[in-house]
């Protein structure tokens, strides 16, 4: 073991000092299949600390600082809770520093994207969505803020059917196919990654986002194939390698104006055995550190 705290030698108390916000939000009340989810944060963090500070290219980036702001205590008022989700998200944001969300289930992704849009107000904003699922619904499990409904209190309320890209999508409700006919909204399917290969994929968020001047990325461990991730709710076959996901990711950070993002649906207690899912969650997070740690080398 490295370190006793979360995020070994890179963490920080001194929120000034950081370069890297994380907070949690150990929320599943939203799940339709299997839950678990809000066990993710603390899971994560606890494998965090076995980990040093390198990328799987073995590029150190100690020089990165990491403030966990804790988890958003549970509230069994819905609505509530939300609210106080976005609250703290949003003065994280306006801190100007990198921040990034522990899931929870993907309807966490609804207060944060909506802090987001709030942090950014008057900016080209955009969403980019990896998920074996589209979250597209209107209304799931008889209400709105399933996490079935993500990206479509998303349209609704914070962003255009042009600013929102859908990757390694696999599943399907009859809403969803009819939206994504009449709207431009990027859709990259898992059958087009697996055919045309991933780096088409990055081609088609570099031209569709290069211009924006921030985007929020939210990850669903689902977009993985289950063979790589299979403690979450809703797994899904067919889907991409944790090596095409990592690779997209690390194009995504280095080439893409990200300023926030959020991995959601890793459920610990759904793992196989030695919280495979769990640390696949952690290897993104880890090279998202390097990524943004040679942009801070590069001032």
């Amino acid at each position: 073991m490295i370190d006793v705290k979360p995020w070994g030698e890179i963490n920080t108390a001194n929120f000034s000092e950081s370069d890297v916000c994380i907070m949690g939000v150990p929320f599943d009340g939203a799940v339709s299949c299997g839950k678990g989810a809000s066990a993710a944060p603390e899971t994560i963090r606890a494998l965090s600390r076995y980990l040093p500070p390198t990328t799987e290219e073995g590029t150190d980036f100690s020089i990165l600082k990491v403030y966990d702001h804790g988890d958003v205590p549970v509230d069994l008022n819905w609505e509530k809770y939300y609210s106080t989700v976005e609250e703290n998200a949003l003065d994280l944001l306006q801190s100007k520093k990198f921040c990034l969300f522990l899931g929870g289930d993907h309807s966490v992704s609804i207060p944060l994207q909506k802090a987001f849009s709030n942090n950014f107000k008057g900016k080209k904003i955009g969403i980019i969505h990896f998920d074996s699922h589209s979250d597209i619904c209107d209304v799931y499990d008889n209400h709105p803020w399933s996490h079935a409904c993500t990206e479509k209190r998303a349209l609704d309320e914070l962003i255009h059917p042009e600013n929102l890209a859908l990757v390694g999508i696999r599943s399907w409700e009859a809403e969803e196919i009819e939206y994504l006919k009449n709207n431009p909204v990027l859709l990259i399917r898992a059958w087009d990654l697996h055919h045309k290969g991933y780096q088409d994929a990055c081609r088609l968020l570099k031209e569709r986002f290069a211009d924006y001047d921030a985007l929020y990325f939210t990850l669903d461990i689902d977009v993985l194939d289950p063979s790589a991730a299979p403690g979450t709710g809703t797994p899904e076959a067919g889907g991409p390698s944790s090596r095409e996901i990592l690779e997209m990711v690390k194009f995504i950070l280095r080439e893409l104006p990200v300023k926030a993002m959020d991995i959601v649906e890793v459920s610990p207690p759904l793992d196989t055995r030695n919280q495979i899912t769990s640390w696949a969650a952690l290897k993104i997070i880890y090279e998202v550190f390097g990524q943004l740690a040679d942009k801070k080398s590069d001032k």
